[in-house]
């Protein structure tokens, strides 16, 4: 008997990603305007073409929320319950996630980010389990897949995989926009769980002694690295704004700045601006830092480091930083840069400076 699995995109997920707009919810317009191109539909995608030869009946709803993705995979075996609006709105995802409840749904999958996650947990409540293909820009909340391909392999075997407590988070856009962030729990959904294969909730780490001194501790070690007037990119966060502190520059906190010869030369860098100041600088190292317990380091959060930009930058110019502190409470790192391939081009593990003069050397997951 076939499974029946509940299919929700949102078409407007992640839009402000790559132009560097820290979210898309009410920005879709402005987004578009800037060049954003949809992904939603393309990372469902992904995760549907992995599964044309499943024994899987999809209950959907019209267009871009669904039957588009099913159709351009080659997947007629689906149910249209739920016609939605153009563009489309959280009340057509709220609408549509009912529609297939109420139809018998095992699980409703849906792609998008941490508000359409909020939408769809509003829908359903814990009446079924709901699983998230990252399409977002944030993606916080600990329902979302690591990546399209990990989806395929958590709806393949979710009948039989243990369900967990996931928390659902959202932030305040506006303010992050502003440099604040501030989340809070929306709710607690249930979530097919197997190791590796789904994210934890972002953690912050922030505020105590420890960590205060191992972050110093990093920006000095970093401000000697940086010193000599090469070209560097630092990525948000607290570590990075520490060091550029130490090194008595301004930072964006929550965005994605660029130096040159001892000096910022552009702050709070999209996607291209970011390519066009590499264009410049060939020989840029991007210092990140990975999001606290979720272990991403590219993926959530940092889509104006684009596949493209990765790609001008290279792994090997790469330099990841994260306190001691923050490392014993994330398992894993992971890298979701929305090109599989260019995914695993990356080494299997990477060197992690945590301290002054210290590093720990830690495996780097990606779906194979």
């Amino acid at each position: 008997m076939k499974r029946k699995i509940g299919l929700v995109i949102n078409p407007i997920a992640g839009l402000g990603g790559t132009v560097g707009l820290k979210g898309t919810d009410g920005l879709s317009t402005e987004a578009r305007e800037q060049g954003a191109v949809p992904k939603a539909g393309i990372r469902a995608e992904e995760t549907l073409s992995l599964l044309r030869d499943d024994p899987l009946h999809f209950l959907t709803a019209s267009g871009a929320m669904g039957a588009d993705a099913l159709t351009d995979c080659g997947m007629s075996d689906y149910t249209i319950l739920y016609r939605c609006s153009d563009p489309t709105t959280a009340e057509d995802t709220i609408a549509a996630c009912k529609e297939i409840a109420e139809a018998g749904a095992d699980i409703i999958i849906f792609a998008g980010g941490d508000g359409t996650a909020r939408d769809v947990l509003s829908a359903v409540g814990q009446s079924l389990p709901i699983l998230g293909i990252p399409a977002g820009v944030k993606m916080y909340s600990a329902v979302f897949a690591t990546d399209p391909i990990a989806a395929a392999a958590l709806i393949r075997e979710a009948g039989t995989l243990p369900l967990r407590d996931a928390e659902v988070l959202d932030i305040d856009e506006e303010a992050y926009r502003n440099g604040l962030l501030t989340s809070r729990l929306y709710g607690i959904a249930r979530t097919p769980f197997l190791r590796g294969f789904v994210q934890h909730a972002k953690e912050t780490f922030f505020g105590y002694l420890d960590e205060d001194r191992e972050r110093r501790d990093i920006a000095r070690f970093m401000a000697g690295v940086l010193a000599s007037g090469r070209p560097f990119i630092l990525g948000p966060g607290s570590t990075t704004g520490a060091i550029a502190e130490e090194m008595g520059l301004p930072k964006t906190l929550l965005g994605f700045d660029a130096y040159a010869d001892g000096t910022i030369s552009l702050a709070d860098l999209n996607e291209r601006s970011l390519l066009a100041f590499l264009h410049d600088h060939t020989d840029t190292r991007l210092i990140i830092s990975p999001i606290g317990a979720q272990g991403f380091v590219i993926g959530r959060g940092t889509q104006v480091v684009s596949p493209a930009v990765l790609k001008q930058i290279g792994y090997e110019k790469i330099i990841i930083v994260a306190t001691e502190s923050k490392l014993r409470a994330t398992p894993d790192l992971h890298i979701d840069s929305g090109d599989h391939a260019l995914d695993c081009s990356f080494p299997q593990s990477v060197r992690v400076i945590c301290g002054f003069g210290i590093a720990q050397r830690r495996k780097l997951l990606r779906s194979v």
